[in-house]
């Protein structure tokens, strides 16, 4: 790699930070533009001479190179016509950040120069540590949130929204795909949002500009090749462009989201502060099951939250039965130490609490069997996650790990933990599917 260092001694130290970075990271640093695979160029921004300086070098290393990371002052100074005075001198420039931004620079650098994965020096593999089994993955694509939800302390704990670059999201995606993953769990405290933070600006993935937000995002993890499965999705109007990917890339992203509804009465709801009201989120999954019929519903609720009547507990159960959720859990309110809905009137006796969930459960155990006996005599694709004594054990796509149901299924054929298996599906139980091999 090639740098440039320009500015005062406070873009220096910037400077040394960001080499200290490559080289712990393996890559070599040389002073010949011809030798280099990319060159970083650190800028200055503060006087007209400065500035200069600094696009005559990005224009330099364009020109001996054509590979240029910017960083800077100068990435953070808009232009006369655009958003970035760089992008709108120099457009053919790999990636701009701002000054003090090694995290981003070296976000860039791994998208553009992914250092290869030596098995004799490297400690750590590709896809880096992981607790889950080889064949899938969580994939974290923002930090904490901005909603103030009453039950919620996360943003006390992990702030606000910070999304993740896209480039740096995707690097990492295709990281474990290489790795061997089949399938992708896509989180965060709220992926509806992603990118909102950042305004949805241009990130780069592969050289390619890409906005950060969710739908983008979605796209291109969808062209990998594996199993895309949406978690933590607000019902925001946006998600409907997320559903029409399902339909478009059947097999990729996965029809699934998990959306957390936790209530339906509007009153509720406001008091629990949600971002999203429940007057229309009957016509919401009926939009989303109309663009795509096969789509897996996941969902949590509260019961007996503070000043929930009857009735309003009754309009719950009531919106279980229109909704025909796929798969659903539900808590009984529990006061969580820092919570403003600690202080809100009406608190409800455990017993109340915990025997409307109990009802609540029950109602949505029918419903989850009556709906998985449509696939019964259907031949699914199941991803082989272990093996009982008796039986394989699998998903389907309506399935994520650990929280919703499985498939147990007999028959011929080599099994194979993270395989891909056609199962005809023979019975169903109120959770989980039984099959054979087809």
């Amino acid at each position: 790699m090639g740098f440039v260092s320009l500015g005062c001694p406070k873009a220096t130290v910037d400077s040394e930070r960001i080499l200290t970075q490559l080289r712990a990271e393996g890559y070599g640093i040389v002073s010949d533009y011809g030798k280099s695979d990319i060159v970083v160029v650190n800028t200055c921004g503060f006087i007209d001479a400065a500035v200069q300086e600094s696009l005559d070098a990005i224009g330099e290393a364009l020109s001996e190179n054509g590979r240029v990371i910017v960083t800077g002052c100068l990435g953070a100074k808009a232009g006369v016509g655009s958003d970035n005075l760089i992008r709108e001198v120099h457009p053919k420039v790999l990636a701009v950040t701002g000054p003090h931004a090694t995290e981003e620079v070296m976000a860039a650098v791994h998208e553009h120069l992914p250092k290869p994965h030596d098995p004799f020096e490297d400690l750590v593999p590709p896809g880096g540590i992981k607790l889950t089994p080889r064949h899938y993955a969580y994939l974290k694509i923002s930090e904490g949130c901005n909603h103030r939800c009453s039950f919620c302390i996360i943003p006390s704990m992990r702030g606000d929204l910070v999304s993740r670059p896209i480039g740096e999201v995707m690097r990492e995606a295709e990281s474990l795909v290489n790795a061997g993953v089949r399938e992708l769990l896509i989180v965060s405290q709220d992926t509806s949002a992603y990118g909102v933070d950042v305004k949805y600006r241009t990130g780069f993935v592969n050289g390619r500009p890409v906005r950060t937000r969710m739908t983008e995002l979605v796209r291109e993890l969808g062209q990998l090749g594996v199993w895309v499965r949406l978690h933590y999705v607000y019902p925001y109007p946006h998600v409907d462009e997320a559903v029409e990917l399902m339909a478009q890339m059947p097999g990729t992203v996965l029809p699934y989201l998990d959306v957390p509804f936790q209530h339906a009465n509007p009153q509720v709801l406001k008091a629990m502060k949600r971002p999203a009201s429940g007057e229309r989120n009957i016509e919401r999954i009926q939009g989303w099951r109309k663009v795509c019929p096969d789509l897996t519903i996941r969902s949590t609720f509260i019961a007996g939250f503070p000043g929930e009547t009857e009735a309003q507990f009754e309009e719950l159960l009531q919106f279980l039965d229109e909704a025909q959720l796929d798969r659903v859990g539900c808590f009984a309110y529990s006061p969580v130490d820092g919570a403003t809905a600690n202080a809100l009137p009406g608190a409800l006796p455990e017993a109340v609490r915990e025997e409307r969930r109990a009802r609540f459960m029950e109602k949505q155990a029918a419903i989850s069997s009556r709906r998985l006996q449509r696939f019964v005599g259907r031949t699914m694709q199941v991803l082989v996650d272990g093996a009982e004594p008796d039986a394989a054990i699998g998903r389907t796509m309506m399935d994520a790990p650990e929280i919703d149901g499985v498939v147990r299924f007999t028959g011929r054929g080599k099994l194979v933990i993270g395989d891909f298996m056609q199962v005809r599906i023979t019975g169903a139980t109120e959770h989980d599917l039984i099959g054979v091999t087809a």
